[in-house]
C-alpha cells in the first residue's frame, strides 16, 4: 500500500501488527503479536456494560537521521495505571506497557512517516475489562492492546489558529468524578457539546468548571494555557486530564524564561491573555484565535491577525524539534527505537 505521507489526515489506517496481553487468575500473561484487527469479546464483558476501559495516545517520530523516537512513553504508562486505579482495573506493569509499545512500533516500522512529511505514527494503548460479569463489579479478566496508525496533523491546516466557544449548558466532567482519568466515558460525554460547537463554526467547546461555572476547565478534551506578562498560565482542577503535552510545555516554558503558574483561572481573566492555546498529543498546540462566550455575548480575541502568537510558535517548534530529534533531548523524554 502506497501512502501519500504529506496528505495524511488524522484517522485510522490499517497497519501490519498489533500487540496484546491478557490478565486472568490475578496475573498478566505473555505478550503476543497479532495481525487481525478484530477481537472476540464476551457479550457480558464489563467494558461494554460498566465502562471498565481506558486508553492512551502517544507518538513515534522519524528523525532526519532516519531513527525512530517514541515520546514520553513512561509517562503514558503511569497515567494508564492511574486510570486503572480510577476504574478498578488491573494495572498494566510499566515494563509490559513499554515492551508492547516498542514492539508495535518496531513491527510496523514501515508505517512511521518520513521526516519531511510532518506526519507521525500515532500509538494507541487500550485496556478493558474482558471478563463476563452481570452485576456492577470489576472484571476478573482484562485485555491490553497496542495498535498504531500513521497520522497527519490533527487539524487540516496544521499549526494555525481556530475559534472556540464557551457554553455553560454542557459539563464534561465533575470535580470529584472521572475527568482526571483517560477513559472513554469522558470522550462520550463531550460528543454532543463538541458537535454543537462544530455546527456553529467553532473548532471545539470550552468548558467551565462544573461546580461554580466560574473557572476555565478544558478546551474539548485538551488542556488550556494562556500567555501574559511573560507567564505561562494553565488551570489547576480535579476534573481535567493531566496532559503529558501540557506538562512538557510547562517545562519548556520555564526553561525559556517564562514564569509558570498552575492555578484557578476565572473566566474574566481571558481578557488579559496575549496568547492562548489548547494542547494535547494529537495537535500538540492548537493556538486559539478567539473564545466567544455564547451566553454572555462576549468575545475574547487572542490572534487578531489570525496567526499564532510568538510564544505559542516558539513552544510548538521547540517541542517538535525534540520529538523529531532535531534538538538534543536534555529531559530524557525520548526513547530511541533500535
Amino acid at each position: 500500500m502506497e501512502l501519500d505521507w504529506g496528505n495524511l489526515g488524522f484517522g485510522y489506517i490499517k497497519t501490519d501488527f498489533n500487540i496484546r496481553c491478557n490478565y486472568s487468575n490475578g496475573a498478566w500473561g505473555e505478550i503476543t503479536i497479532h495481525q487481525d484487527e478484530y477481537l472476540t469479546l464476551h457479550m457480558a464483558a464489563t467494558s461494554l456494560h460498566y465502562g471498565q476501559e481506558s486508553f492512551e495516545g502517544l507518538k513515534a517520530f522519524r528523525g532526519k537521521d532516519g531513527k525512530v523516537r517514541i515520546f514520553r512513553m513512561r509517562d503514558n504508562a503511569l497515567r494508564m495505571q492511574d486510570s486503572s486505579d480510577g476504574t478498578m482495573m488491573a494495572r498494566v506493569p510499566v515494563e509490559i506497557f513499554e515492551e508492547a509499545v516498542v514492539k508495535a512500533v518496531t513491527l510496523n516500522e514501515r508505517f512511521v512517516p518520513p521526516y519531511e512529511s510532518g506526519a507521525s505514527l500515532y500509538i494507541r494503548p487500550l485496556l478493558f475489562g474482558s471478563g463476563p460479569q452481570v452485576g456492577v463489579r470489576p472484571s476478573a479478566e482484562y485485555m491490553f492492546i497496542v495498535f498504531v496508525t500513521p497520522v497527519g496533523p490533527y487539524f487540516k491546516g496544521g499549526f494555525q489558529t481556530t475559534p472556540f466557544v464557551i457554553m455553560r449548558e454542557y459539563d464534561r466532567s465533575a470535580p470529584l468524578g472521572m475527568g482526571k482519568f483517560k477513559v472513554g466515558g469522558n470522550y462520550a460525554a463531550s460528543l454532543v457539546a463538541g458537535e454543537r460547537a462544530h455546527q456553529l463554526g467553532y473548532s471545539n467547546i470550552f468548558y467551565l468548571d462544573a461546580k461554580e461555572k466560574k473557572y476555565i476547565d478544558e478546551c474539548g478534551a485538551a488542556n488550556f494555557f494562556g500567555i501574559k506578562d511573560n507567564t505561562y498560565v494553565t488551570p489547576k482542577s480535579t476534573s481535567i486530564l493531566p496532559s503529558i503535552t501540557n506538562k512538557s510545555l510547562m517545562t519548556l516554558a520555564a526553561d525559556m524564561g517564562l514564569k509558570v503558574e498552575q492555578r484557578h483561572i476565572p473566566v474574566e481573566e481571558l481578557a488579559t491573555f496575549e496568547e492562548a492555546g489548547a494542547c494535547g498529543t494529537a495537535a500538540v498546540i492548537s493556538p486559539i484565535e478567539r473564545i466567544d462566550d455564547y451566553d454572555e455575548k462576549k468575545s475574547y480575541v487572542f490572534a487578531p491577525d489570525g496567526k499564532p502568537g510568538p510564544v505559542c510558535d516558539k513552544l510548538y517548534h521547540k517541542l517538535l524539534a525534540i520529538q523529531y530529534g532535531d534538538e538534543a533531548d536534555q529531559y530524557g523524554w525520548v526513547t530511541l527505537v533500535e
